[in-house]
């Protein structure tokens, strides 16, 4: 039986989402349904796709019965209720990242899942890449020795981007994109720093344009992390430890390619089958597919991106926020 996927908003990454669909055995993955708060925009992407059904609320997609999975592609301040909703509806869902605006509101969406006993997963699409799951095994082979220092930056011009600057749509490059650079070195070093430094600049609005942060951890580990949407930045990383490095040497939230010791390492991507609104994205495909065996699994959250990952990334990002000064209304709830 197929796993019948429910979109929940007709925005970019919902498109990119379908999209990376399509390049799996209809057999094992089809989108049944889409919802928007605009009836119109759900009927125009269900056309474009191929989706039997659409629907002008979010509402009426939790109550479809023929619905498997919600993938969740909303903005940030309404990744709470929005996953509130499909969870308290007993629908299992791939909420995009990050998975609450703070550490609180992760809790939350964690204790619902956990409390109605339903699969929830945050979309670190990153985590399940060829070229990641490899990252991964040879860590966990030991073929770096003890990982000594982390390094990871992540930056892009997006401070034209309306969603990023404005406060009361979760802007701010740290959620955005630095997450993605939290989340590696959680990866990596699989636990709590001791200590946590950031320094950073503000944009206008309150939210952060640019950031440096640096993890400590017990043992004398540590990982440096650089976002910004102010500029580009080499949008690279590297995994070093006492008998060699491993390095991302491209675009580390959708990585193709490893160079390990020196080695390089290719992976390749299927294309797509209609025009994208982000690079690689039909590596979506893979988080996909984890969810779908998760599901036939009887599994309520991933093993590979656990709710505690979840929640130890947002508390970093917490921290980071309040050395660097950034408050969002939902830190005051």
């Amino acid at each position: 039986m197929a796993t019948r996927w429910g979109i929940c908003s007709a925005g970019k990454i919902s498109h990119d989402f379908l999209v990376a669909l399509k390049t799996l055995p209809a057999t094992e993955h089809q989108a049944v349904a889409i919802a928007a708060r605009d009836l119109a925009r759900a009927q125009d992407y269900a056309q474009k796709h191929g989706i039997p059904r659409a629907y002008g609320s979010y509402e009426e997609l939790a109550r479809d019965p023929d619905v498997d999975v919600v993938y969740v592609g909303v903005i940030h301040p309404e990744h709470l209720p929005v996953g509130r909703l499909f969870l308290g509806a007993g629908k299992p869902v791939l909420l995009e990242k990050p998975l609450g605006m703070n550490a609180a509101e992760v809790r939350e969406l964690v204790q619902l899942a956990r409390s109605r006993g339903v699969f929830l997963m945050e979309a670190y699409w990153t985590r399940f890449f060829p070229a990641s799951e490899r990252l991964h095994s040879l860590l966990s082979q030991g073929a770096l020795g003890e990982v000594k220092v982390v390094r990871a930056d992540f930056g892009a011009p997006l401070s034209g981007c309306p969603r990023m600057v404005q406060k009361e749509l979760g802007g701010g490059a740290l959620l955005d994109i630095g997450c993605y650079c939290v989340q590696l070195a959680t990866m990596v070093f699989g636990e709590r720093p001791e200590s946590i430094l950031a320094s950073g600049f503000l944009q206008p609005t309150g939210v952060d344009e640019t950031s440096s942060v640096i993890l400590n951890y017990r043992g004398r580990r540590q990982a440096v992390i650089t976002c910004s949407m102010l500029t580009w930045l080499p949008n690279q990383a590297a995994i070093s430890g006492t008998k060699g490095i491993i390095q991302l040497p491209s675009e580390l939230w959708s990585p193709t390619e490893l160079v390990v010791n020196g080695q390089h390492e290719e992976f390749s991507l299927p294309p797509p089958s209609q025009p994208l609104n982000f690079p690689k994205s039909t590596g979506l495909r893979y988080e996909a597919q984890h969810v779908r065996q998760c599901l036939l699994q009887g599994l309520k959250e991933s093993p590979m991106v656990s709710l505690a990952h979840s929640e130890l990334v947002a508390s970093i990002l917490d921290e980071v926020r309040r050395q660097v000064g950034v408050t969002y209304s939902q830190d005051r709830a």
